[in-house]
């Protein structure tokens, strides 16, 4: 592992390319390296995990929506959506479009929280597009994935970008392009000026993240990845983009980070060091954001304790900085206490999930979501007494980068009427590799086979299974069978627009 240091450059300074960070990304993307086997299980188990969530979601509004807009850009030689049958192809970065917004739509799928947070498993399906429209195998997959990921996981521990209100799909974009580079064995100045262009096309702000939460929210992740696809398609036929987009004198560390005088630490694995960062990154076992996982397991395990709700008087939940003012009472956005707020408002909102959870003591994608549910006059009366608390001690934990440090839960208190106190903290949700139930094979395909029950039938459920874990070994003509293929009459067309 190497340490860069990269800052803001005055036009009059001289410099060398090989300083850059996006050139620097582009070596890691260009650079032949053996996957590990542990690295390529886990690869397997992302994209299943992928397509799990997307099934679930099929039939969502924005799902449907991003899935009629990409068919009406066909191409016979293209890439395929989920859900549909490899007879329908479209352009590769519209079945980035289609598939990411399904991926995205339930908050179900994998995360990465350090100075940054976001969701690494955004990029695989403008890799998994790219690769069906370029006729590329599943190794070729493979390898775009691990590169995906360690550019992804690299960038969120040493740019925060929230803080300037920056959303983080300007990482997820930059990566992407790296992934696709990698996968295609471009060469450095093609990654290169990809990655430049992409940045500069993906920087966004967070009001996407802010008050009635939007379906922009789904969208955002697969919109910078339609974004990468387009730059490294530019990028490969010779054309050039923005530079140096990380430290130029009107850049994005300029003008939108933390400005001219800031220096950031990097750390990038060596040419020739293997690239395991996938497995620092983790799944989730209930749909709602990542910061409420462990909490969601903390109040199954608490509600036992409690004989009666109606007794409680106060929850208070003490965490880190980013749970408390992010998706907590820190926030100030009345917004996380409404029974009318939007569904990806409220899986967003600590005090609303930790209230569902204790009271139901399970987890479902939508039920736990429904209006009907988030209207119950005892849910109501019971999430308004909760509030959170950030912690010097959670916030140490969050940010470490020691493994056996690194925590990603809190602690709540729960005061009752009659003057008891019950107290409880947890380090990370049960899912987490350190968790009580760390997530295996098993538990991804059990994830895919339950959110996929009654639209994919046994028969394709247990096909694509078999068809993942042969990814290393699939042929490029093979690579179409990526894709879990709904019953007949389950995915619903929505309403028409300019396309």
């Amino acid at each position: 592992m190497q340490n860069h240091i990269i800052r803001v450059w005055a036009s009059a300074d001289e410099h060398k390319r090989e300083e850059e960070l996006a050139w620097k990304l582009a070596l890691l993307a260009s650079d032949e390296v053996p996957v590990e086997k542990n690295v390529e299980s886990m690869v397997i188990n992302r994209i299943i995990d992928n397509a799990a969530v997307a099934m679930a979601s099929l039939n969502r509004s924005p799902v449907i929506t991003a899935r009629d807009q990409a068919l009406s850009h066909r191409h016979s030689n293209g890439a395929t959506l989920f859900g549909t049958s490899s007879d329908f192809r479209v352009h590769a970065e519209w079945a980035a479009w289609a598939n990411g917004t399904a991926v995205r739509e339930l908050d179900f799928h994998d995360t990465f929280l350090h100075l940054e947070f976001g969701h690494p498993g955004d990029n695989i399906c403008p890799l998994l597009a790219v690769a069906q429209q370029m006729y590329r195998t599943g190794a070729d997959i493979i390898r775009g994935v691990v590169t995906a990921y360690e550019v992804h996981v690299c960038l969120m521990r040493s740019i925060q970008l929230h803080s300037h209100r920056i959303d983080h799909v300007a990482h997820t974009g930059v990566a992407a392009a790296a992934g696709i580079g990698a996968l295609l064995r471009l060469e450095p100045e093609v990654i290169y000026q990809a990655i430049n262009q992409t940045l500069h096309v993906c920087c966004s702000t967070r009001q996407s993240r802010k008050g009635l939460i939007s379906t922009w929210k789904s969208a955002a992740p697969a919109h910078s990845s339609k974004l990468a696809i387009e730059a490294v398609d530019r990028a490969m036929r010779g054309e050039s983009a923005p530079s140096p987009i990380y430290e130029g004198e009107d850049s994005v560390i300029a003008w939108l980070l933390d400005g001219a005088k800031t220096e950031y630490q990097i750390d990038l694995p060596d040419i020739g060091e293997s690239r395991n960062s996938i497995l620092q990154t983790w799944t989730k076992a209930h749909s709602a954001e990542y910061q409420g996982q462990a909490f969601i397991d903390l109040a199954f395990k608490m509600r036992a304790r409690i004989e009666n709700l109606a007794l409680i008087s106060e929850i208070t939940i003490t965490t880190n900085k980013h749970s408390h003012n992010v998706i907590g009472s820190g926030s100030a956005d009345p917004q996380k206490y409404s029974p009318d707020a939007s569904r990806e408002t409220l899986d967003h909102s600590l005090p609303y999930i930790f209230a569902v959870a204790l009271e139901d003591g399970a987890w479902h994608h939508e039920a736990s979501y429904s209006k009907e549910r988030a209207h119950r006059p005892e849910t109501q009366i019971l999430w308004k007494k909760i509030k959170t608390e950030e912690d010097d001690l959670w916030e140490r934990r969050y940010l470490s980068l020691d493994p056996k440090e690194k925590a990603f839960g809190g602690a709540v208190r729960i005061s009752l009427k009659d003057g008891r106190v019950i107290e409880d903290e947890i380090l990370f949700a049960d899912a987490h590799p350190q968790g009580a139930k760390p997530f295996k094979r098993e538990d991804y395909i059990a994830k895919f086979l339950t959110l996929s029950a009654g639209v994919v039938s046994g028969h394709e459920q247990h096909r694509f299974i078999d068809c993942m874990e042969q990814l290393a070994n699939i042929k490029s003509e093979q690579m179409f069978g990526i894709n879990p293929i709904a019953d007949i009459g389950v995915l619903k067309r929505g309403r028409s627009g300019i396309f």
